[in-house]
């Protein structure tokens, strides 16, 4: 299994987590583990996603996810699960 940790945050909008999930499903990406919240009117969602069926790297998949994200006004960040544990790991 190919797991990678999207994270979604910004000013909440219509719209962004159709946005993200439709782009997901375009490429066989699939949802394991979905959170999110609206605090004070900041959007945050945190995904875990099985890329395994995915013909894309999971660099090409953070590279349009961020465009996507500047496209709706929010920050979109893509990481295999290995680099995203090793980055929080205290």
């Amino acid at each position: 299994m190919k797991k990678t940790i999207i994270t979604v945050v910004g000013k909440d909008t219509v719209g962004i987590i159709a946005k993200v999930c439709t782009y997901l499903a375009d490429n066989q990406v699939n949802i394991l583990d979905i959170t999110q919240t609206i605090l004070d009117g900041y959007f945050n969602m945190m995904m875990i996603t099985d890329a395994s069926a995915c013909e894309k790297t999971t660099g090409e998949i953070a590279e349009e996810l961020n465009a996507l994200g500047e496209e709706i006004g929010v920050n979109i960040r893509c990481q295999h699960e290995d680099i995203f544990n090793k980055m929080h790991r205290i």
